[in-house]
């Protein structure tokens, strides 16, 4: 978001230089004519990008941490890292989108939430390892820079990096005319964050005995979404203004679609000083089953009753609409379930009772028994 630039120009139209004009000359009459040509003329507009900079200041301000040096609109973002916090420092960093829930906030017009679900996917895959997030830099490509928009959106990433604790340190806001249609646009983001080598946490903590804890999910978060708009929007099967009865509260499809992804980095960070905590597996694509096996090691197996939970209501539509067979709904949904915890087992119900008293649902799923480091999902959903 520190400026706008436009890389969807053809060769030799780069538009470099101090001012965004490009002067042509052609002859006529044995004598030379000026005429020019300007950024906006192919699309770009310049002054649209540094105004929606300057509707975000103030929220950038706000996830701004001590660290953090200077002010966005320069060439870098500056974080000082106080290494005298630290023993053994390690980086961790991750990068990641939003996906195709995009075309749903374009399609309904709302765009101030799509920015927390960017933020959730980057920085709870820090907090996975142990890692404190410490900040985020975002990348916004747009068929065209409208900057209202551009700050509705640039607002949910604040807002996001707020509730995860750490700065938003800039980005880029990219303008793309005869690429992308004006009302489109793509979001990314790459956080970096940073956790003592000794307390690194993965598979080599994880044993027998140990006790997986579910955090319970806000609904679909961010993945699925190519699925989800086939089966649901598809040859008009549904419309994003239906009004669903089991959504509750006259809730539309499309606001229950919009959902924010729960960020749990805060939560989670905390946690790690109260329990002994072995691994996140943070739920995104590939599911339960999925994410889960990326913290097991070769001599374990992590058992999961379904029967524990009930899913809420968006995944009973999207599975009896679409007709979906469950393991291909369980390779592709979190099924209500957006963080899985392994704790010592005598810290289990400690645990419980931390994340109980920080308003966070959360339940014992299952535990881990000897195997072959695989997942195995036993048990049966409670449906209604």
């Amino acid at each position: 978001m520190t400026h706008v630039d436009e890389r969807a120009e053809k060769a030799g139209e780069t538009g470099q230089g101090s001012t965004p004009e490009r002067q042509l000359w052609t002859a006529g009459n044995g004598r030379s004519r000026r005429r020019t040509v300007t950024y906006a003329d192919a699309g770009v507009s310049i002054h649209a990008g540094e105004k929606a900079v300057e509707l975000l200041r103030t929220k950038v301000h706000r996830t701004h941490r001590p660290e953090v040096m200077g002010d966005i609109g320069g060439f870098a973002g500056l974080f000082r890292l106080d290494l005298k916090k630290y023993k053994n420092p390690i980086l961790a960093s991750s990068t990641d989108g939003v996906g195709t829930k995009l075309a749903i906030a374009q399609a309904m017009g709302i765009h101030d939430t799509v920015g927390i679900d960017l933020v959730a996917m980057v920085v709870d895959d820090l907090v996975a390892c142990g890692a404190e997030p410490l900040f985020l830099l975002d990348y916004i490509a747009c068929g065209e820079v409208v900057p209202d928009r551009v700050a509705e959106i640039g607002a949910g990433i604040a807002d996001g990096c707020r509730y995860a604790g750490c700065a938003l340190l800039g980005g880029e806001t990219a303008e793309h005319p005869g690429v992308m249609r004006p009302d489109e646009y793509d979001i990314s983001g790459t956080g970096v964050g940073v956790v003592e080598e000794d307390a690194i946490l993965g598979r080599d903590r994880v044993e027998v005995g140990d006790v997986v804890i579910a955090l319970r999910s806000t609904g679909l978060h961010s993945n699925g979404y190519s699925l989800v708009r086939h089966v649901l929007l598809g040859a008009g099967r549904m419309r994003l203004d239906s009004v669903i009865d089991e959504f509750g509260s006259q809730r539309t499809l499309g606001e229950e679609l919009l959902t924010p992804t729960r960020i749990y980095a805060k939560d989670c960070l905390d946690l790690i000083k109260e329990s002994e905590i072995h691994a996140y597996a943070h739920v995104t694509g590939g599911g339960i089953p999925g994410n889960l096996v990326r913290v097991l090691p070769e001599h374990v197996d992590a058992v999961v009753d379904r029967s524990t939970w009930r899913p809420q209501p968006i995944f009973e539509l999207v599975r009896t609409k679409g007709r979906i067979e469950d393991m291909e709904m369980e390779s592709t949904f979190n099924m209500g379930i957006g963080m899985l915890t392994v704790v010592s087992a005598e810290d289990a119900d400690r645990t419980l009772a931390f994340l109980a008293g920080r308003g966070v649902d959360a339940w014992q799923v299952g535990e881990v028994i000897e195997g072959t480091g695989q997942v195995q999902m036993v048990g049966s959903h409670t449906r209604g």
